[in-house]
C-alpha cells in the first residue's frame, strides 16, 4: 500500500514536471518560432514568383559590394552613438558608467533581437545592471526614453514624407488595402475597448485596494524606479548633446540605407527623396516584433521601390542583398563579438 502511494505521488510530480516543461516549451515557441515563422511565410510569399535566375544574376554581377560594405560604417557609427547617448541618460541617474560598456551592449542588443524579438533591449539593461551596479528597473526607464525618441523621429519622418509625397501614399494604400482594413477592424472591435477597460480596472483595484500586499508594494517600487529612469532626461546636464546625438544617429541610419542605392544600377539614379521614402517605410517595418523585421522589412522596401518604377525582380534582389549584408552578417557578427568583448572587459565584475 505504501509503495503504491509513493508511486502515485511520484507520478503526480512527474506529470507536474512534464506540464511545466511543456508550458515553458510552448512559451518559447510562441516567443521565438511564431514570429520567425510569420516572417518567413511573408518572405516566401514575396519571393515565390520571382525569377531566381535573374535575381542570382543581379547578386553575382550587378552589385558593387565595395559600396555595400562601405555603407556599414554609417550603421556601426550610428549604433555607437546610440550607446554613447544611452550613457548620458544613465549618468543622469547619478551613476557614471563606462561608455565602452553601453556601446557594446547596444551592439549586442541587435544580435539578440535577431534571435528573440525585443529581448535584446531587456538583455542590455540586464548586462549594464550586472556590470555597472545600476538598478535594472531604472535602466528600463532610460530605455523608455531611448525608444520614445526613436518613435518621435520615425513619426516626424513619416509625417514629412507623407505630406510631400502624398501621391505615392495614396497609390500605396490603393495597392495594399489590407493596411486600412486592418486598422479599421482593430479600432472598431469591441474587444479592444473591453480589454483596455478590464486592464484599467484591474490596475486600479490592485493599487487602490490591495496596496498593503507585498507583491503590490514591490510592483509600485519597481514602477517608481522605472519612472526615475524616465525622468533622467530632465536631470541630464548635456541636453543639447543628447539632441545632437539623436540627429546624428538617424542621419547615420539614413546614410546606412541610402548609400546602398549606389551599389545597384537600377537604384543609383533614384535620388535622396525616394531613398528617404524607402528608408522611412523600412524603419516603420522594423518596429514589427519579428526577428530583425525579416519579411516585413523586405515587403516595405520592395513595394516602395516597385512603386517608383523598379522591376519586381530587381527590387527583390536589392532587399535580399542589403538585408543579408547589413542585418544578418554585420549586426549579428558585430553583436556576437560585442557580447564576448563585454565579458572579457568586465571579467572582474562578473
Amino acid at each position: 500500500m505504501f509503495i503504491f502511494a509513493a508511486t502515485k505521488i511520484e507520478n503526480i510530480f512527474l506529470l507536474h514536471y512534464i506540464f511545466m516543461n511543456l508550458k515553458e516549451f510552448l512559451r518559447k515557441v510562441i516567443r521565438v518560432v511564431l514570429p520567425l515563422g510569420l516572417g518567413c511565410i511573408l518572405l516566401w510569399h514575396l519571393y515565390q514568383d520571382q525569377d531566381l535566375s535573374e535575381m542570382l544574376k543581379v547578386i553575382k554581377t550587378g552589385v558593387r559590394y565595395d559600396i555595400l560594405f562601405g555603407s556599414l560604417v554609417f550603421g556601426l557609427g550610428a549604433n555607437a552613438i546610440r550607446g554613447y547617448r544611452w550613457g548620458l541618460l544613465i549618468d543622469a541617474l547619478g551613476k557614471k558608467v563606462k561608455r565602452v560598456n553601453t556601446v557594446l551592449a547596444v551592439f549586442g542588443n541587435y544580435a539578440i533581437n535577431m534571435a528573440l524579438p525585443r529581448v535584446g533591449e531587456i538583455w542590455r539593461c540586464g548586462i549594464i545592471a550586472r556590470y555597472e551596479k545600476v538598478p535594472f528597473s531604472k535602466l528600463l526607464g532610460t530605455l523608455v526614453i531611448d525608444r520614445v525618441m526613436d518613435t518621435l523621429v520615425v513619426g516626424m519622418l513619416t509625417l514629412c514624407v507623407a505630406v510631400f509625397n502624398i501621391s505615392f501614399f495614396r497609390r500605396y494604400l490603393t495597392d495594399h488595402p489590407e493596411f486600412l482594413s486592418g486598422f479599421h477592424h482593430l479600432f472598431t472591435s469591441v474587444w479592444l475597448y473591453v480589454t483596455v477597460a478590464t486592464v484599467a480596472i484591474c490596475l486600479w483595484l490592485m493599487f487602490a485596494r490591495l496596496g498593503h500586499l507585498s507583491f503590490v508594494m514591490k510592483t509600485r517600487q519597481q514602477l517608481q524606479n522605472v519612472w526615475e529612469g524616465v525622468r533622467s532626461i530632465w536631470k541630464m546636464k548635456h541636453k543639447p548633446g543628447f539632441i545632437v546625438q539623436t540627429v546624428l544617429i538617424w542621419v547615420g541610419y539614413f546614410l546606412y540605407f541610402y548609400v546602398t542605392f549606389y551599389a545597384f544600377d537600377f537604384t543609383r539614379d533614384l535620388g535622396p527623396r525616394i531613398g528617404l521614402i524607402a528608408f522611412t517605410m523600412s524603419s516603420i517595418a522594423v518596429a514589427v516584433p519579428i526577428q530583425g523585421g525579416i519579411g516585413v522589412w523586405h515587403f516595405a522596401v520592395i513595394s516602395t521601390l516597385t512603386g517608383f518604377g523598379v522591376s519586381g525582380g530587381d527590387a527583390s534582389a536589392f532587399a535580399l542583398v542589403v538585408y543579408t549584408v547589413q542585418s544578418v552578417l554585420c549586426l549579428v557578427l558585430v553583436g556576437i563579438a560585442s557580447i564576448f568583448a563585454l565579458s572579457v572587459i568586465n571579467r572582474k565584475n562578473s
